[in-house]
């Protein structure tokens, strides 16, 4: 059976609409907007939910950990505390990682999450599906729409084995990932390579290929790309070519692809970027917690790129403060105000694009507010003396400039509440399990 939401205002494709209906089937689809006179609304201002397009959940379990200056601190000695986590984790406690991961996401704004998922076999090595069935049952607990991106990771480098600290991401031949993504059929699907350093460019061509015979046409495919200056300098030692250029070598790059981070694309890239039509993910809060560098966001925008975000390793979780972090880290680049702004502002034109990106990047009808989509939902309330001051518009500013999570009242992912007042309605029980798994994965560390 079918439900109706009502709104002061809500942000359509076409922008700021008010006083509306979201008439919404049985499937959490919208079926169309339509005019609402009131007097009873269930919000003042109705956002799409924003997609988190990149998301690693196991690594929530890490947050407060590595801060301490030893040696030459990096993104590559973040990585072995990373690996210390991953290498004993069972499915069980992913499961009630994951749930905390998912449902700090609903309540900082995410309603789906494309979760590139590495951690593959069991603690012994046993190959099989259960640790991303742990994933799974993490966004059901949670409540977030999940689209699982199985990850192919094959090398330790550039030409390198893996190491054994890796030895739970590897499937040495195409064929038996391609069986684990068979095997989860019944999930929403991409596929995802690792990088360029994890699988040969010759491999990430004969994974597109082996992909399609299971998934068809249309899934996303996601890789990380050019996220640090090392990686694009042992690329460029090995093939002559940068990361970017070297994908774009062997694959046919398009707007099924998503390349996350490219923080060290040259000008010339983020041109070809922008012209083929592919999702660039940044994940703002990530790169500057692992010293990455900034990604020139604001010549993306300008040359007509899309772009999404997403909360990668979860140290943090907060689609607003990603967007706030994406703005101020380019005027510090640039050293100019308003990098990523319109005529109409700040807040509304950027929530949009990367809601819009994020829905990209998932490949799912999620990122807008139209008949098709499924009806995923973050809303504000005018409780406050700012909002209570301002338009809908300059409340979007005021939310990307000084809000946050705690400025989201409600989360609707398919129309049914996930948040309210501020709460998940299974905190209680995802927080004492993620204790109680943090405590003893804390112990192995």
């Amino acid at each position: 059976m079918g439900s109706n939401l009502r709104f002061q205002h809500i942000l359509t494709p076409d922008g700021l609409e008010r006083h509306k209906r979201l008439e919404i089937d049985d499937q959490g689809v919208i079926v169309a907007i339509v005019d609402e006179t009131g007097p009873e609304f269930d919000g003042w201002l109705a956002l799409p939910g924003m997609p988190n397009a990149h998301s690693h959940c196991f690594q929530r379990a890490l947050v407060g950990v590595g801060e301490a200056a030893i040696g030459d601190d990096s993104f590559w000695s973040w990585r072995e505390s990373m690996y210390s986590l991953a290498v004993t984790m069972t499915p069980e406690e992913l499961a009630d990682v994951a749930a905390r991961a998912f449902a700090d996401m609903l309540a900082g704004g995410f309603t789906s999450v494309a979760e590139f998922h590495y951690l593959h076999h069991l603690p012994d090595g046993t190959p099989g599906v259960d640790m991303a069935r742990a994933v799974a049952e993490g966004a059901r607990r949670a409540g977030v729409r999940l689209v699982l991106l199985p990850v192919l990771y094959q090398s330790g480098g550039f030409g390198q084995p893996p190491t054994a600290r890796q030895a739970r991401f590897v499937h040495h031949h195409l064929e038996d990932y391609l069986m684990l993504v068979e095997r989860l059929s019944d999930l929403s699907l991409g596929i995802a390579a690792h990088s360029l350093r994890a699988v040969s460019p010759e491999s990430i061509a004969e994974l597109e290929a082996g992909a399609r015979s299971i998934l068809g046409d249309k899934f996303p495919r996601h890789i990380h790309v050019s996220e640090q200056r090392r990686e694009v300098s042992e690329c460029l030692d090995r093939y002559g070519l940068t990361p970017i250029e070297l994908l774009a070598e062997h694959v046919v790059l398009d707007p099924h692809w998503n390349l996350i981070h490219a923080t060290h694309a040259t000008p010339d890239e983020i041109g070809l970027l922008a012209r083929c039509g592919v999702t660039t993910v940044l994940c703002p809060l990530t790169e500057a917690y692992l010293g990455d560098g900034i990604f020139d966001a604001r010549r993306l925008v300008a040359e007509g790129g899309r772009f999404a975000i997403g909360s990668d390793s979860n140290v943090r979780i907060d689609a607003v403060e990603e967007l706030r972090m994406l703005e101020y880290s380019q005027r510090l680049r640039h050293e100019q105000r308003a990098c990523l702004a319109s005529e109409a502002g700040l807040g509304r034109p950027l929530w949009s694009a990367a809601a819009a990106g994020g829905g990209a990047a998932t490949g799912l009808p999620v990122g807008r507010l139209a008949p098709g989509a499924y009806a995923d939902i973050l809303v504000l309330e005018q409780d406050n003396a700012e909002r209570a001051c301002l338009t809908a518009d300059g409340s979007m500013d005021a939310l990307v400039t000084a809000g946050g999570a705690p400025d989201i009242a409600a989360v609707y992912v398919g129309g049914r509440p996930t948040i309210q007042s501020g709460r998940h309605g299974r905190e209680e029980e995802i927080g004492r399990a993620f204790a109680a798994t943090l405590a003893r994965l804390r112990e192995r560390l």
